[in-house]
């Protein structure tokens, strides 16, 4: 309700504005003739492109001095057939205007060129004495140069004598340039620009505001759509400034040559984020599949063209009628998905039916099908806040479909909740029939079942002891068989299933390796603190002091193995048992590993039996941990040719 509000509030200003610009338009009757006069009466005088007396130097080699010679003055002339579509761009439009100073006037008076987007304007100011004045203005220009800080071109008047001055204008632009000016009071140009400044601020206003509000919607379900939804109307907003120049004025006033880029990069935004958008809130790929695929042909195909815009050809920047196919795109989309059934698209397609339309009008006035007045100058800004407002309304109706259709499915879940209560009510009373039908035989039954569960429970105590003899039994085996499989490892005597039975598993390779480590305790090989917490690993041990991390592999042969530890083990114990009864080709299809993963540890176990025995250690098989374990000081020594060959060929 308060969008509405908002929006017949702008409406209604606008209206007025309409209204009064109407009526200044009625007054430009006497200045068709030449000479404007000043009249206290006529607020303001809008003088068209045909109204205004300009010749074209599509050479730009005239100057000044030739422009204001008498023999000059009969070549400037009215052109009544001209039309926007007309103007030359880069060519020098000079514009001599006439004007009836009044010295009785009560007011102060100023000349405003409309377009802020207009490059390079050169206005030639008639002093008392006979000279000129000369003022450089245009987008091209820092915006602190000109003369009333303001997004038009504003030059004061002064109205000290009774006399006709000519005024004269140098306009050239690289892009269309809107060549009217208006003769205004000072009273008037300040109610005209209070009130389009307000408006400006509404229409900014309304944009931050829905944009916070998508964002705490997006806070509350966490859709994305409501982020591309965002980014999309705030490049609408940043389009806008560009094109009406309050982006100059306010964001980058110091940096007039982003005037020439700013309005492609905005467009490119807005576009690109209107396909993005579409694409997620018409759920194109289940909806319509093939059109889903057209959008993101066109994302691609826009940003292409975007990029040769900006490195090959900057200015294909200032064309906007190419943006005509993403949007018509956009809005068959939306008329296809509503027409298939996808309720929340309505909105959606109304939106950019606003859209359009404001486009279509920007167009009529363009070529000057409809005449020029304030509301349908800015009718893109009007469709722009009627799009966003159904855009919003498109959101909110989503969400409320799909909170109806939750509801929905809430009150069938109650109802079949219902049904299933009754069903199992006419069950309970049935089960409860038979229940109390079967006590009786229950009852009758207990007496036998007391008398059989008290020989039962003497037979169970029975058993119980015989499991407890048997148990007792099945531990000493047990430890047996290790002890025997312990003795035959040490005898080096142990086949790969016998291995596995001390070594199942991997955590029974690390528990062993963590006793083997750390059974004296934990000392940090880089600070030698003794306390510790657990590692980034299982197993592993992190020092509380300087944050060392060492895994459980570490200073093992085991370190940065690539395959299952408890296979490395028995390869391991092969190697330091000296066993040749397996070849490297069966020991790695029994161990279901590559052949030079298998010769590669068992090159780097007997490199470390070498290590220990230049050293003069003589591992018995029973000490195989010092194998194992690689001590801190520990460094591999070169090892001789013959030693080489000797570890190759073992």
């Amino acid at each position: 309700m308060k969008w509405t509000v908002l929006l017949i509030g702008w409406m209604a200003c606008v209206g007025w504005d309409l209204a009064a610009q109407h009526n200044v338009d009625n007054s430009l009757r006497d200045t068709r003739e030449g000479t404007v006069t000043i009249d206290d009466s006529i607020v303001e005088r809008n003088f068209m492109p045909y109204q205004l007396q300009y010749f074209c130097d599509t050479t730009n080699t005239l100057k000044f001095k030739e422009i204001a010679s008498k023999e000059f003055a009969s070549r400037f002339k009215k052109h009544p057939e001209y039309q926007n579509k007309d103007f030359r761009i880069n060519a020098s439009y000079w514009i001599r205007l006439p004007i009836r100073h009044t010295k009785a006037t009560e007011k102060a008076w100023l000349l405003e060129f409309y377009d802020q987007t207009i490059d390079y304007i050169e206005a030639f100011i008639p002093r008392n004495e006979g000279s000129y004045e000369r003022v450089l203005m245009g987008d091209s220009k820092p915006f602190s140069d000109r003369v009333i800080p303001h997004k038009n071109f504003e030059i004061p008047l002064a109205m000290k004598s009774d006399t006709t001055m000519y005024y004269y204008f140098h306009v050239r632009s690289q892009e269309f340039a809107d060549i009217r000016i208006a003769l205004r009071s000072v009273d008037r140009f300040i109610d005209y620009a209070l009130n389009e400044y307000f408006l400006f601020g509404t229409f900014y206003g309304m944009i931050l505001i829905i944009s916070l509000y998508n964002f705490l919607v997006f806070l509350a379900i966490r859709e994305i759509k409501n982020i591309y939804y965002i980014m999309y109307i705030l490049s609408v907003a940043a389009y806008a400034m560009s094109y009406d120049g309050i982006g100059f004025q306010y964001l980058w006033p110091n940096h007039p040559e982003w005037n020439d880029y700013a309005t492609g990069f905005t467009l490119y935004s807005v576009i690109l984020w209107a396909l993005i958008f579409t694409r997620r809130f018409l759920r194109t790929s289940v909806t319509a599949p093939r059109l889903d695929r057209v959008l993101k042909w066109t994302i691609i195909a826009r940003s292409i063209y975007f990029a040769i815009e900006v490195f090959l050809f900057p200015e294909l920047l200032t064309i906007r009628s190419i943006e005509i196919l993403p949007l018509s795109i956009i809005f068959y989309t939306a008329i296809t998905v509503w027409d298939r059934g996808y309720r929340p698209a309505r909105f959606f397609v109304i939106a950019y039916g606003f859209l359009f339309t404001g486009f279509f009008i920007r167009t009529l006035v363009y070529f000057n099908v409809l005449p020029f007045t304030t509301s349908l100058h800015y009718s893109l800004h009007f469709s722009f806040v009627l799009e966003m407002l159904f855009l919003t309304f498109a959101m909110g109706d989503r969400i409320r479909i799909l909170k109806d259709m939750r509801d929905r499915a809430l009150r069938r879940i109650i109802h079949q909740h219902e049904q299933n209560m009754q069903l199992k009510d006419k069950v309970n009373r049935e089960l409860e029939q038979k229940v109390r039908d079967r006590t009786v035989e229950l009852n009758e039954k207990n007496h036998l079942l007391e008398e059989i569960n008290q020989k039962l429970e003497r037979q169970a105590h029975e058993i119980n002891r015989m499991n407890s003899i048997l148990d007792l039994d099945n531990w000493k085996l047990k430890s047996s068989i290790k002890e025997v499989l312990n003795e035959r490892l040490m005898e080096k005597t142990m086949d790969y299933h016998q291995f596995q039975t001390l070594y199942p598993d991997k955590l029974a390779c690390y528990r062993f390796l963590l006793e083997l480590k750390w059974e004296k305790g934990f000392h940090c090989r880089k600070c030698r603190n003794e306390k510790y917490f657990g590692g980034a690993h299982k197993f592993a041990r992190r020092c509380t002091r300087c944050g060392y991390n060492e895994s459980i592999t570490a200073f093992t042969i085991f370190h940065g193995i690539k395959f299952p530890i408890e296979r490395a083990f028995y390869i391991a114990y092969l190697t330091v048992a000296g066993k040749k009864d397996y070849t490297l080709e069966s020991l790695a299809k029994q161990m279901d590993l590559r052949l030079n993963t298998v010769w590669a540890f068992k090159h780097k176990v007997s490199e470390r039996l070498l290590e220990l025995k230049n050293r003069g250690h003589h591992p018995p098989l029973s000490k195989w941990e010092e194998v194992v374990l690689i001590g801190d000081g520990e460094r591999k020594k070169a090892f001789t040719k013959k030693e080489k060959i000797q570890l190759i060929s073992s």
